[in-house]
């Protein structure tokens, strides 16, 4: 699947190996904007809309092999042969998965606040309920989507993320295929080894790359380093932007 994407690409860089850039549930290839636009003068950047989200295809398979062989297939369709990668949530595990899917092809990896686990837990139930409130309620301007949100989510910054993929009265991401594949997505099956260079940023506030998943994450990725950012949470590149890509530029420069 040839995915919706966003090349940047600098005369200054044109040489330079591309990066990559996924986000996580729920959003679009905006979300690591931040990010992006901080890199551009150093990388030629892709940006991508994970399939289910933005304007990418809609499908009613959700997993990570697929989703990674949709990250090639772009890569493809814009002549891309070898990209470094930086994934966010879902997105770095997308980023891990392109790792067991074609190696030869990756050059570095950066995951942002997620680990190679099944979390087997339900963090975004809220998210779903509120967009089911929404739905029903059949409103189309974001303020009165805004209001609906908060009586099932209590922090704004999570309904403003939400909101971003909200146009037109309509949902940007394919809700009942994310509903359905949930545990696929929050979940993981072990791939080999990938012995080369691995970035790991955690949100010093998330428990999402907790010190439990060290071992399992070492296993895959035996030359992973990690940098932790304190007082950021779960979007820490959104929280901590500068500290992010002082961490990736830091990394891409080795």
């Amino acid at each position: 699947m040839i995915l919706n994407a966003r090349l940047q690409t600098e005369q200054s860089t044109a040489d330079s190996l591309p990066v990559l850039l996924i986000h996580g549930l729920f959003g679009s290839l905006d979300n690591l904007g931040v990010l992006a636009r901080g890199l551009k003068d150093d990388r030629p950047l892709i940006q991508v809309d994970v399939r289910n989200h933005g304007l990418s295809p809609r499908s009613e398979e959700m997993n990570y092999a697929v989703m990674a062989q949709d990250m090639f297939d772009t890569l493809d369709a814009h002549d891309i042969d070898r990209v470094s990668v930086i994934g966010h949530s879902m997105g770095g595990k997308i980023a891990m998965a392109l790792s067991a899917l074609a190696p030869e092809r990756i050059e570095q990896l950066v995951m942002i606040d997620i680990a190679p686990v099944d979390y087997q837990t339900r963090r975004h139930d809220d998210v779903f309920a509120a967009i089911r409130a929404v739905n029903k309620a059949g409103v189309t301007r974001r303020s009165e989507t805004a209001r609906i949100m908060r009586n099932v989510i209590n922090e704004e910054g999570v309904i403003q993320f939400i909101l971003k993929s909200f146009h037109d009265g309509k949902w940007r991401f394919n809700v009942p295929v994310l509903w359905d594949n949930y545990a696929t997505i929050t979940g993981w099956q072990e791939i080999p080894a990938w012995p080369h260079s691995v970035l790991f940023i955690r949100g010093g506030d998330s428990a999402y790359l907790d010190n439990q998943y060290r071992d399992t994450l070492l296993k895959q990725f035996p030359a992973a380093q990690a940098h932790v950012i304190n007082g950021a949470g779960h979007w820490v590149h959104a929280e901590k932007p500068d500290a992010v890509l002082r961490s990736i530029r830091r990394f891409f420069a080795l």
